[in-house]
């Protein structure tokens, strides 16, 4: 999708010529006028399949059986018009082939080979009754039903006798329906006797066993609730075909007989008919005919009825709604060949290349289900007729069209010598010579790039001029093997291309993983950090170090798979500040490390002075906190104390101004008693471990981030840094709790005035409440002077 826009080369415009006509018509196509059709032949006697061709002659036509050529022999004859002629059809007995099975059509001239759509033929049989008519006893004006069953090719035409006369099929109480039913209604006692069933085609005649009618009675006029007694089948059926839906309702008195579809659509008027006293009869059905449909008794004035419901599905035979369109390209460049084909259930498409199945690979790609042939870069030997061939439960069809390749003269050779260099972990370098030969007409070269796991369907291609030889690719993957070829493209046609190369893009060390500090007590911490699954593909996983900071040494690395996404540190001093360092590691090397400060101070003193609570107990929703309220304006008195003491401490805050370092004030976890101690957590991001151990932030700069309360206003008698110096700008994150309670002014104002020891002093830790500061950034201006004031907002 990112280079969709690079598909559709301007460059190659200009080829995309008309097919010529060579001064011949649409007959010139080798086609189809006529191909053969699924039939049933009669064991012993002659059938013609019939195929007429069109096409450039001469024209070879050829049969296929089963996928097989048919040799000449005296059993079939091939007629002048392309036919074939079967003298006796066979059956597969006593050892001899038989002649049932799936016939093609195969025409050839100069230009290719088409097969026509395959075409079913069999033996016309006749099976024995496997449902006789039964014995029935009906009363007078009642419903009598007798039904047979028989299989046979073709579909057995299906009548009936009484006392072995054909019955009157003129008699509106007589209905007989095509699946073998016979339906007497308003029953007489002439309607007494002996019923056949007879089943007739081209291969035999068959009688069913006799069953007896008996009429009883004159009828009883007691009511009688409504009942079907046969309902409605499930019945699948092609395209034309007529459907019937049987429906035999009795009662008393005699219920009407209604039809409905149950998605509530209309069934309509046009090929529908009532035939008897409720059978529905629908004459060349349609796909939109499918659907579920309910046969209903009602009881005639009432709301009474009875239901039964059966499923009609209508397939249709694939049919092509876009034909291929026979085309002719230059050498060198794409073809394309679209077809596209609807039927129910929706057909399969394959292609065929002169008479052989085409799939994809190498050149050729196959998208769209199949809808959509490419053939790129294309050469003499794709010069063939394509068919598209569509097919489904219901049939076939098959249409072609041809590709003539333009080769023209004088079309330039390969580009020579080309060669792919890794620049970088995502740009790959790729130069060429100029060809040999007919080099005056090149407008241009075209350079062709995939992956060299992918297939040639995922290919893109790059344009460039052709006063430049070489071109840089970007936007690739890490270490990640390519496959590059170029063209030399003329408004005549493209060159052949040239020999392909190979070449991986560099690898890359990762990039610091994100890291988060959580306190769990007053001795431990957790570390928590995203996975990176990829790590362990490129042989990496995550390096853990942490020491007190007033120490040189760390202890680590601690090794972490790629998988893990939190370490818990145990046993550490409880008043000491922590350095933490992550970096994520692969083949290619070490990533940058993410740095963090964090103090348990103020865990340990919150053990020892909070109270335990009951975390249970919750107060309600609708209650006003004065405590709350208390506690923000002691949040915003405390925010400009600070800005105030920034802006005294300017000076020795210099290291602030470094690019791209960032203040970073977190919010606490949880609330806190009024008095109760927080945690200082001072975060930083290194930008590298190895060579940079004299860049550590050690305490002296802690010391100038938060000054002792008692230095505010005295010179510092420490030699002054440069603010460019690389220890300062290590993009240091800093996160701060702020102070809480009111009395912490009076507090904060008295030690300001005395001096203080530690290597964290801005504040003593019982001073650490629970509110927030805003997040700060500080920049260094190109021009600033080192004491220019940090910058706090949002």
């Amino acid at each position: 999708a990112r280079r969709t826009a690079r598909l559709l080369l301007p460059l190659l415009l200009p080829l995309l010529l008309p097919a010529p006509s060579d001064g011949l018509g649409h007959s010139a196509e080798l086609a189809f006028a006529m191909e053969p059709s699924d039939d049933v032949a009669v064991p012993g006697q002659p059938i013609v399949l019939g195929c007429r061709v069109e096409g450039t002659p001469p024209v070879r036509i050829t049969w296929r059986k089963n996928g097989v050529e048919l040799l000449e022999s005296t059993h079939s004859t091939l007629l002048a018009n392309g036919s074939l002629m079967i003298h006796h059809f066979r059956l597969d007995r006593g050892g001899s082939p038989s002649d049932e099975g799936d016939y093609e059509c195969v025409a050839q001239n100069r230009f290719g080979l088409v097969v026509s759509r395959k075409a079913r033929i069999q033996a016309a049989t006749m099976s024995d009754f496997h449902v006789h008519p039964q014995a029935t006893v009906g009363e007078k004006g009642g419903v009598a039903r007798f039904q047979c069953q028989i299989h046979g090719l073709p579909k057995p035409l299906i009548t009936w006798e009484k006392n072995r006369v054909p019955i009157d099929t003129d008699n509106e109480r007589y209905t007989l329906l095509p699946k073998g039913v016979l339906q007497i209604t308003g029953l007489r006692a002439e309607d007494s006797g002996i019923f056949h069933c007879v089943a007739s085609n081209v291969a035999s005649v068959r009688v069913s066993h006799g069953a007896r009618l008996t009429v009883s009675g004159s009828g009883s006029g007691a009511y009688k609730e409504p009942m079907i007694l046969v309902g409605p089948e499930n019945l699948t059926l092609t395209v034309h075909q007529t459907a019937v839906l049987e429906c035999v309702a009795t009662g008393n008195p005699q219920p009407i007989v209604s039809w409905s579809r149950l998605d509530g659509r209309p069934i309509g008027v046009e090929g529908i008919q009532v035939l008897g006293t409720g059978n529905l009869i629908i004459s060349d059905v349609t796909v939109q005919h499918s659907g579920v449909y309910v046969c209903a008794a009602n009881k005639p004035g009432t709301r009474v009825r009875r239901t039964a419901q059966g499923r009609l599905v209508v397939q249709a035979p694939a049919e092509f709604v876009q034909h291929p369109q026979s085309i002719s390209r230059p050498a060198g460049t794409t073809a394309m060949f679209t077809c596209q084909a609807q039927g129910e259930p929706p057909p399969h498409v394959t292609w065929l290349k002169n008479g052989q199945v085409l799939g994809p690979g190498g050149h050729v790609r196959l998208r769209n289900n199949n809808s959509t042939l490419t053939i790129s870069g294309i050469g003499p030997e794709d010069e063939a007729i394509y068919q598209c061939v569509a097919e489904n439960s219901a049939g076939s069809s098959q249409a072609s069209a041809r590709l003539t390749v333009l080769w023209a003269e004088g079309l330039p050779g390969p580009p020579l010598n080309v060669q792919a260099v890794s620049v970088s972990s995502t740009e790959v370098r790729v130069s060429w010579d100029e060809p040999l030969v007919n080099t005056k007409e090149i407008i241009g070269y075209v350079l062709h790039i995939r992956k060299a796991a992918d297939p040639p369907e995922l290919e893109y291609q790059e344009a460039v001029s052709k006063s430049t030889f070489q071109h840089l690719v970007g936007d690739l993957e890490p270490s990640t093997a390519y496959s590059f070829y170029v063209k030399a493209y003329t408004p005549r046609g493209a060159s052949s291309a040239s020999a392909p190369v190979l070449t991986s893009t560099l690898g890359e060390a990762p990039a610091p993983p994100p890291l988060s500090v959580r306190v769990l007590g007053s001795s431990s911490l957790q570390l928590r950090w995203e996975p990176w699954p990829r790590l362990a593909q490129h042989e990496g996983g995550f390096k853990l170090f942490y020491r007190p900071a007033n120490r040189v040494s760390f202890t680590g690395p601690i090794l972490l798979p790629a998988t893990v996404s939190s370490y818990n540190l145990s046993q550490l001093e409880p008043t000491a500040v922590y350095e933490v360092k992550l970096l994520a590691y692969n083949q290619h090397g070490e990533g940058n490390a993410t740095v963090r400060f964090v103090t348990l101070r103020g865990a340990s003193e919150r053990t020892a002075l909070s109270p335990p609570c009951d975390c249970r107990k919750e107060e309600p929703a609708n209650q006003t906190s004065t405590t709350g309220i208390v506690i923000g304006i002691h949040i915003g008195v405390t925010c400009i104390i600070f800005c105030i003491l920034f802006l005294l401490f300017g000076q020795r805050g210099r290291v602030l101004l470094c690019k791209d370092v960032e203040n970073q004030l977190s919010p606490p976890q949880g609330p806190r008693s009024p008095r109760d101690p927080s945690i200082l957590a001072l975060n930083g991001a290194g930008r590298g471990e190895q060579g940079r151990d004299k860049q550590r932030v050690e305490m002296k700069e802690l010391e100038q981030l938060f000054p002792p309360a008692g230095a505010v206003g005295r010179p510092d008698p420490r030699p002054m840094q440069d603010p460019g110096d690389p220890a300062l700008c290590e993009e240091t994150q800093f996160s701060m709790l702020p102070l809480e309670g009111f009395s912490l002014l009076e507090e904060m104002m008295s030690e300001a005035k005395a001096p203080s020891a530690g290597p964290v002093a801005a504040l003593p830790p019982q001073d650490v409440g629970p509110g927030l500061l805003s997040k700060g950034q500080a920049t260094r201006p190109p021009t600033a002077p080192a004491a220019q004031p940090a910058r706090l907002g949002q």
